[in-house]
């Protein structure tokens, strides 16, 4: 058995381990709880050591570019194609999509496969271009659904200014960030993981140990497969899977990349699911219109579609992330990526064509 297959099965026996223990957390507070220890604990301490671990150098810092510039782009682009899928523009629809489908999640649904299959140099790349991600996320985006709330209700009272000032405090505070930007202070003065106390050392050891444990059964903990639009959230994941490789072979091909590392970087970070902030955003202004009476009809955001996109995202992530990691070198030539791209774009928009030309023959004939 091969070393990569080895570890594939190892990964999923993990999601299953977290299937089966599913009626033993009966509470959305005790799978918090699980998300909580991930995301504060053993997820900082594992970047903080693959930072430490590598040679500080310019590429570095061109990841979280090439981050928000993919948040960017699928900002613009998906709205293009909500009409193959039936989605009026200016619908809480259209509007809760637009939120969600540009943003990434890929503490949870990347960086434990990144870790496992790239290495520490690879997991401290991946968590630099969640840099940008985050400020997308974090303060781009809640301007965004605050010009959608003000277009939709009229409601002025915003006070833009005080929110997006804690949202930032929000990014300076998460432990990620914190030790992030520690360990770069530590390497600019020639400090690296070698020459810290090995108390310390052995405490970001055993606390990373849990990381890749803790979230796959996490991820097998809460899968859901929610009642609702699940045709539409499982063609639109999947034609957001598509054009997101197309936007990675584009990136690699401009940028000429050839190494390894950064190839699978390039096409496995943006496939992460979406984030959870976007909701948080979407919930705020869904409960100030919850409270002057405004129906479901006429709220600016579909609370339900974004729980649903969120429930779907992450397995379907997942799957894709641990899939292209497992193939080893497949994925390292572009047209590879770009045949998947475009399969996986013809899975999300061929059926619902298909629907539509069906329908409108069948209302023709009658």
């Amino acid at each position: 058995m091969s070393e990569a297959l080895q570890k594939t099965i190892t990964l999923i026996l993990l999601i299953v381990l977290g299937l089966i223990l599913r009626g033993k957390f009966k509470n959305k507070e005790q799978l918090n709880g699980i998300k909580e220890i991930v995301l504060s604990v053993a997820l900082p301490a594992t970047i903080f050591i693959a930072l430490m671990k590598i040679q500080v150098d310019s590429t570095l810092f061109f990841v979280p570019l090439a981050a928000l510039a993919f948040n960017f782009f699928m900002y613009f682009v998906s709205p293009m194609a909500f009409g193959f899928f039936g989605v009026e523009k200016d619908s809480a629809t259209a509007r809760t999509l637009i939120m969600l489908l540009p943003s990434l999640a890929p503490g949870l649904s990347a960086f434990p496969f990144i870790a496992e299959f790239l290495g520490e140099e690879g997991l401290a790349k991946a968590a630099m271009a969640d840099v940008g991600n985050k400020i997308f996320v974090l303060v781009f985006l809640y301007v965004i659904a605050m010009n959608m709330f003000l277009k939709n209700s009229g409601d002025e009272d915003s006070n833009l200014g005080k929110k997006i000032k804690s949202l930032l405090l929000s990014l300076i505070q998460e432990p990620i960030n914190i030790l992030l930007v520690l360990a770069m202070v530590l390497l600019s003065v020639g400090i690296n993981y070698k020459t810290l106390p090995s108390v310390v050392t052995d405490l970001f050891d055993k606390t990373s140990a849990m990381m890749t444990p803790l979230v796959l059964i996490f991820i097998g903990l809460a899968v859901q497969l929610k009642e609702g639009k699940k045709r539409l959230v499982v063609s639109i994941l999947f034609f957001r899977a598509g054009i997101t490789l197309l936007f990675s072979a584009a990136l690699i091909g401009i940028f000429n990349l050839n190494d390894p590392t950064m190839v699978l970087l390039a096409v496995v970070v943006p496939l992460s699911s979406a984030s959870f902030w976007p909701f948080a955003h979407i919930s705020v202004f869904n409960l100030r219109e919850e409270a002057k009476g405004l129906s479901k009809e006429r709220r600016t955001f579909d609370t339900e579609l974004a729980v649903l996109i969120l429930a779907f995202s992450l397995p379907f992530s997942t799957v894709l992330i641990l899939g292209i990691l497992s193939t080893g070198t497949l994925f390292l030539h572009l047209s590879t990526i770009v045949i998947s791209g475009l399969v996986l774009i013809g899975l999300g928009t061929i059926p619902g064509l298909i629907a539509k030309s069906l329908l409108k023959t069948s209302t023709s004939e009658a």
